[in-house]
């Protein structure tokens, strides 16, 4: 190396880190047997494992320190690399490889030590030098102590934070295997021992096919990110086979080698129940408000004669028991009222009172309405539904038009009747209720019992405590008082002038024989109020004309072919009438046997026959 070249290495080497503190004398003692070597890009300077012997000073190019695909950095002109070989002969620790052409300064062991031995000032600058680095080391090391505590602390709040969540928390890879748990995902799975299993082996089929295809579409798309809710709730099912409903979200985070995803879950059990008794109770002030809409009459019962005084008297005498009520009469005279007016006077008065017309729904539904039914219990079920019953708990229902009920649905009522328990429709849970039981029917029960149309057995459960309401006709001065009361209400509410009965009106509403009963009286005041003109009507345009009333009846009569269960069902009828216009008086002047033409023994004889007992 000529003295020009000699001078040009020994500057640049003083500015290597690693003879920074050597002299220039000494440097230009280890300068005087240097060899230089260049190398081409891809090419091995040397491997992992080779024996060391040497250490390279870059006086241009670029290599890179890696083992196999794994790269630890790049060394640059000025930078040394392999120095510890000249130290000791132990394994390269790594691979070095040019990334470019490459011209490095070469320094051999024995060249490296005999310096060493030789010239003190040279062994005086390297040990400067090693004894700045074992210092900086020292540093390093308390920095990274520090930072070790620091690294502990974060862990330990984030350990406090994972495993202080009432949520689920699992972390899990791409291959599904679980890596991590808090202690309520623990629970949540049954199961302390849950690292590397498979995270989809704890959901039902539909759940586990959602999360699958979540995580794939996230691997197939090549994306970064996934940090999404559940878009449906899963199912889980512990190692004990509890099963439990959980709403959840699922992340991302890792890097190109390791992907790992993190589910957290919520099980919603308790907010589902919440939600459901807000269902329940919404469905059930929807009702009521419907029921209130449909009620046939605002005005309540009023009354003074003497038959309705008598069913006011058996309403006081049944509402403080949980006795079954069987209410007759005819269509329209407020059985409706009556079922209210027991509910109203009972201990169950602050619960509901639940009413269904069983004539007015269809056959193939009446069940479901009754008793409730299961999501995909029939076509059409697409949600699961609480039937009448189940909303009149604790409280009262009432069964309008019982007769219409079919026959086969008969016994699933006699067995609520009888047992207070019964099985929604779809579902093979037995479901218990407290309901105090009214039922309500124009028709004679007990004839249609014989007849096969009625189950013998539920009549005699639902006739426990029997009450007739009287049809309006027999009411005699109640027509004009619930008239008057009705005039008040409507013109009231129509904003009309209040229309005053006079002496012919009254005769001309008491002589009509109302075979609506109440509700139709209702309907003809309501039309009155409304075409009268300043508090004046012609009732007669009003009120259908009672000659034409008869005079139609027999026409239609004589068309209509009666079978012999209708000709028993109307005799008992006309008997009926005589014995309620007799107040059941049956011998004598007045009594019902001469308004029949009939001798007293044989009046007997036809009501004993004909089951026609006098109510209570």
């Amino acid at each position: 190396m000529d003295q020009p070249e000699l001078v040009r290495i020994t500057k640049f080497l003083s500015k290597v880190s690693f003879f920074s503190e050597v002299s220039q004398a000494s440097l230009k003692h280890l300068c005087q047997d240097l060899n230089t070597e260049t190398f081409f890009k891809r090419d091995i300077i040397f491997k992992k494992g080779d024996r060391g012997k040497s250490m390279y000073v870059i006086l241009t190019g670029k290599v890179k320190v890696h083992e196999n695909k794994h790269v630890y950095g790049y060394f640059g002109k000025g930078e040394c690399f392999g120095e510890y070989a000249l130290l000791d002969n132990m394994p390269r620790s790594a691979s070095v490889t040019a990334e470019e052409e490459t011209k490095v300064l070469k320094i051999d062991r024995p060249h490296f030590l005999d310096l060493m031995a030789k010239d003190s000032g040279f062994t005086q600058g390297i040990l400067s030098v090693l004894i700045k680095r074992h210092r900086d080391l020292d540093t390093a090391q308390e920095s990274l102590a520090a930072s070790k505590l620091e690294v502990d602390l974060a862990n330990a709040k984030m350990s406090g934070l994972i495993n202080g969540a009432m949520d689920a928390i699992i972390m899990f890879d791409s291959k599904f295997r679980i890596i991590l748990t808090n202690p309520s995902a623990n629970r949540l799975l049954e199961n302390d021992d849950v690292v590397q299993r498979n995270v989809l082996f704890f959901f039902d089929e539909e759940s586990a096919a959602l999360i699958e295809s979540l995580v794939k579409s996230c691997l197939n798309s090549n994306s970064n990110t996934l940090n999404k809710y559940l878009p449906n709730i899963v199912k889980v099912t512990g190692s004990n086979e509890k099963e439990t409903l959980n709403e959840g979200t699922i992340s991302k985070y890792g890097n190109e080698q390791e992907t790992f995803y993190t589910l957290i879950l919520r099980n919603i059990e308790a907010r589902l129940l919440a939600e459901d008794q807000i269902n329940f109770l919404t469905n059930q002030t929807q009702y009521l408000q419907e029921e209130i809409k449909e009620l046939t009459s605002n005005y309540g019962i009023l009354t003074e004669d003497e038959s309705m005084t008598k069913v006011l008297n058996l309403i006081e005498q049944v509402a403080h028991t949980d006795a079954t009520v069987l209410i007759n009469g005819e269509t329209g005279t407020g059985k409706e009222l009556v079922a209210r007016a027991i509910h109203q006077a009972s201990p169950r008065n602050n619960k509901p009172l639940i009413r269904i017309n069983c004539g007015a729904i269809p056959a193939n539904l009446i069940e479901s309405e009754l008793f409730g039914h299961e999501k995909g219990a029939f076509t059409g079920a697409t949600a699961s539904r609480k039937g009448r019953f189940l909303l009149a708990d604790k409280g009262t229902i009432f069964l309008d038009e019982i007769a219409e009920l079919p026959l086969d649905l008969q016994p699933k009522l006699l067995r609520v009747i009888q047992e207070g328990e019964f099985d929604p429709v779809g579902s093979s849970d037995t479901i218990n209720v407290d309901v105090r039981i009214i039922a309500a029917t124009h028709r004679n029960l007990l004839d249609r019992s014989r007849v096969g149309k009625f189950r013998e057995d539920l009549y005699y459960r639902l006739n426990v405590f029997p009450i007739e309401v009287p049809a309006l006709r027999h009411r005699g001065s109640d027509i004009c008082l619930i008239a008057r009361q009705m005039i008040q209400q409507f013109s009231a509410k129509l904003n009309k002038p209040i229309i005053h009965l006079s002496e012919s009106d009254k005769e001309l509403l008491s002589s009509y024989q109302w075979p609506g009963n109440v509700r139709e009286l209702q309907n003809l005041i309501e039309r009155a109020v409304i075409v009268s003109q300043n508090g004046t009507i012609n009732w007669e345009t009003i009120v259908p004309s009672s000659q034409e009333s008869a005079k139609s009846s027999p026409d239609k009569s004589d068309e209509r072919i009666l079978t012999s269960s209708q000709l028993i069902e109307f005799e008992k009828e006309n008997i009926l009438r005589a014995l309620k216009k007799t107040h059941w008086k049956i011998s004598g002047k007045n009594g019902a046997a001469a308004i029949l033409d009939l001798r007293p023994t044989t009046l007997t004889s036809k009501m004993k026959a004909l089951n026609i007992i006098r109510p209570i």
